[in-house]
């Protein structure tokens, strides 16, 4: 079956709840990232330093997270969504105390309650080039 890539309502809907989510995390409001993560034993999170294999350990995790050093700026964002029920979110950034760059990708599903994030990952490189 061959979905409908880019539906532009949908990509402004997903891209409205990805800038929510920036939102969140830079500013360490901890009840937005939890509500924006799938309520879900098989949600996800591979960060830059830890496995989470749950939603309770991504809730957990967010919950003991020293609320510093979170400011960062995104580089090459680029959302995809599939259908209307089914996203990508992935990007590049840069926090001002680091020569590393980050990636981010995220998987977006509509769920009844909105869009919510069913599994994550998080990785960094030393620059654009992998050196």
């Amino acid at each position: 079956m061959i979905h409908d890539t880019n539906i532009p309502d949908v990509v402004a809907e997903v891209t409205a709840a990805f800038a929510r989510y920036e939102d969140a995390l830079v500013h360490n409001k901890v009840e937005v990232l939890d509500e924006l993560f799938w309520n879900d034993p098989t949600t996800l999170r591979y960060g830059a330093t830890e496995n989470l294999s749950s939603y309770r350990e991504i809730q957990a995790f967010r919950a003991g997270r020293a609320p510093r050093g979170l400011e960062r700026t995104l580089q090459n964002t680029r959302i995809t969504t599939y259908g209307r029920d089914f996203a990508v979110a992935n990007t590049e950034f840069r926090r001002p105390s680091s020569e590393k760059l980050g990636r981010q990708s995220q998987t977006w599903l509509r769920t009844a309650e909105g869009w919510r994030i069913v599994s994550a990952h998080v990785s960094m490189m030393l620059d654009a080039s992998g050196r």
